[in-house]
Formats: C-alpha cells, structure tokens, sequence
C-alpha cells in the first residue's frame, strides 16, 4: 500500500517552502516533517498536483536535491510589474535593516538574518537581490550565504565592507551574539 499524505503534512510543506524560498533540501524535508524518503517524494507530488489546479498562482519546481515553490509562468506578466515597482520604490525600513545586516555581518545565511531580525527576510532579500545591492557568494550547507554587491560599495562611495562606518564594534557584536548562541546552545544540549 503507497503512502497517502495527509492534509497537514501537504500544508505544513508548503510552509515550510514558502519560508525557506530557496530550493529546501528532501533530507530537510524528511526531517522537520519526521517522513521517510519515499513519503517525502509521494508528499512532494502530491503537492504538485494540488498546485497544479489552474486557479492556484503557485507551482512546485523540483530538482535532484530538493524542491521549491514558484510563481506560475501565467502570472510572469504581474510578476514582472509588480517587481518593476517594487525596484522603483524606496527601500522600506525591513530592506535597510537587512541591507545593512548583511553588510555589517555578511558573508551570512539567510537563517542567521531572520534570526538577528526576529522575522522571515525572504522576501527582503529577494528584493535586494533583484536591486542588485547584494549577491550570493555560496552555499553554508543547505543555505545560500550572502554579502554586498560591488554596486552597494560604488554607490556608497567605499572600497569595501570595512570602510562603513563602526565596522569594526559591529563585527564584534556580532561575533559576540553567535558566541553567547553556541554558548546556550551547548548547555541545552548537556541538560
């Protein structure tokens, strides 16, 4: 008998992806979800067959590794202006908190961005990366790892990341921060 996923499991994977914005790996998926592999991939299909109903906006894109949700090509059109206006407007007060995480602290995983802020940063980063004010430079695992772009420093008039100004204590709050993290997180795990 095949494995049927339950309707929690479907939408807990699709929050899952939908947090994660990058591709999320199925070993990932196994994990958080507690499934074995070939429940990971019946789960996968059957999500891809609930978005494929033509009134949703989203679809599944599925890779060797792991899977991701996307927008439909249907809605490249609205995608495309809506991203137009979104490059035309200001930066908004979560964009300019992240921008200046990731130049402060960067090279950084996204994870490490949204736990500083408290929030999901997919979406803002996307933006900045749309904008052309950061890339990413690689993978920390699963995680893509990003810094400022050339473009970013041009614009600001600096050579590098070290030149803004209290680079340096920042630097070292920060490295504090992820000391006192790894610190709990080894009592934690001795209790």
């Amino acid at each position: 008998m095949s494995y049927i996923p339950s309707d929690t499991i479907l939408s807990q994977l699709e929050a899952l992806l939908f947090l994660q914005g990058d591709i999320l790996s199925y070993k990932k998926i196994a994990s958080l979800l507690s499934l074995s592999d070939e429940e990971v991939v019946a789960a996968c299909s059957a999500l891809e067959d609930l978005l494929s109903n033509e009134k949703r906006g989203l679809m599944l894109v599925r890779t060797q590794e792991g899977c991701q949700l996307a927008t439909k090509s249907s809605h490249a059109d609205l995608v495309e202006s809506f991203l137009k206006e979104d490059i035309k407007e200001e930066l908004t007060p979560a964009t300019t908190e992240t921008l200046s995480l990731i130049a402060y602290f960067g090279p950084i995983t996204r994870s490490d961005v949204d736990y500083i802020r408290g929030v999901n940063s997919t979406f803002t980063i996307r933006t900045l990366l749309m904008r052309g004010l950061i890339e990413k430079v690689g993978q920390e695992g699963h995680s893509y790892v990003y810094r400022v772009s050339a473009d970013f420093l041009k614009t600001l008039g600096v050579s590098s990341e070290k030149e803004l100004p209290q680079y340096e204590s920042y630097r070292e709050l920060h490295k504090k921060l992820f000391e006192q993290e790894e610190t709990s997180k080894e009592q934690s795990d001795e209790s």
